[in-house]
């Protein structure tokens, strides 16, 4: 009797041990699924506001083609290159999404350029994937850890998470400083789509996040053939050493598990401006670490760990 319950729990954790693997090739080929080249149609709108004078910005439609491009591909990471092809003569690097199976070191976004470092239990993320997304220098954007979902064909992550504005509304909005994204990224027949819906809040210290808007998004991105992409393949391999080098700097500055707040600005530029001449004359890592350094803006370790 006790050797037939024995055998019954063996054979019982042996299923559960290879249903949780196969669920976790399912997730690895999902993310995998989004590289490639595309051409992204971007669309945006406002649908909601709770101030009844509010004048609704005008929407947002562009359009773009990229490479999407693993550049780790490993058990428990995968990381995603994005490049941008603009008139089929230039290259520009876009951003970078990193997925970590059940990662716990997060950093979410608070305001001001301030990120809040926080470590999950490793309870709260079993057999979920972190999403981070980085700046077009690697600085940070925005992270949330939630499961991908496998069911009636199709395969989605949907996570909700604090960050900057976004690229097309930083320079040119200042009635809210947090966006509060709710992600949804979906394999479709074609590609995948990035659907958004978010809240654009008002946050200062003290006092409750105010909501100045809400708005819709779609980033569709339909895959085209990898030849359109080809000379975003050629400009990554003569610049990748580069950027590899980068990526180690801020890791160093990511590893040190503290709350971290950027300056926006150090002698007039922004940090990617910095990086031209650094790219130029192909920096090593310390010398990149030296100038993220300048960068942060010096803060008491956090003590946010929510459990190990």
């Amino acid at each position: 009797m006790k050797k037939t319950i024995a055998s019954s729990l063996l054979l019982a954790f042996v299923t559960i041990t290879a249903t949780s693997q196969e669920k976790k090739e399912l997730d690895r080929q999902a993310i995998l699924d989004m590289c490639g080249c595309y051409d992204i149609t971007f669309k945006y709108t406002e649908t909601f506001a709770p101030e009844i004078d509010y004048e609704k910005k005008l929407d947002y439609t562009a359009g773009a083609l990229e490479l999407a491009l693993p550049i780790v591909n490993e058990d428990n990471e995968i990381s995603i290159q994005h490049l941008l092809v603009v008139n089929d003569t230039m290259v520009i690097k876009h951003w970078r999404q990193d997925w970590l199976f059940e990662n716990q070191a997060v950093y979410h976004y608070d305001k001001d350029n301030n990120w809040v470092f926080s470590k999950l239990p490793s309870d709260a993320v079993n057999g979920q994937w972190t999403q981070k997304v980085y700046q077009v220098d690697d600085s940070p954007r925005y992270s949330g850890s939630a499961t991908w979902v496998h069911v009636d064909g199709k395969h989605y992550w949907e996570n909700k998470s604090d960050s900057p504005l976004p690229r097309r509304e930083y320079t040119k909005r200042s009635d809210y400083n947090v966006m509060k994204r709710g992600n949804r990224q979906e394999i479709t027949s074609y590609g995948w789509v990035h659907e958004q819906d978010n809240d654009k809040v008002l946050r200062k210290d003290g006092e409750g996040d105010v909501l100045i808007a809400q708005e819709k998004g779609f980033n569709i991105y339909t895959k085209v053939h990898d030849s359109k992409c080809q000379l975003a393949k050629d400009w990554w391999d003569d610049h990748k050493d580069f950027w590899a080098n980068v990526r180690d700097a801020w890791d160093e500055v990511y590893n040190r598990e503290g709350d971290l707040t950027l300056l926006k600005k150090v002698d007039e530029k922004p940090i990617f401006m910095h990086f031209y001449g650094l790219e130029e004359k192909g920096a090593t890592k310390a010398e990149v670490l030296e100038t993220i350094n300048k960068f942060v803006v010096n803060t008491p370790v956090n003590s946010n760990v929510e459990g190990q």
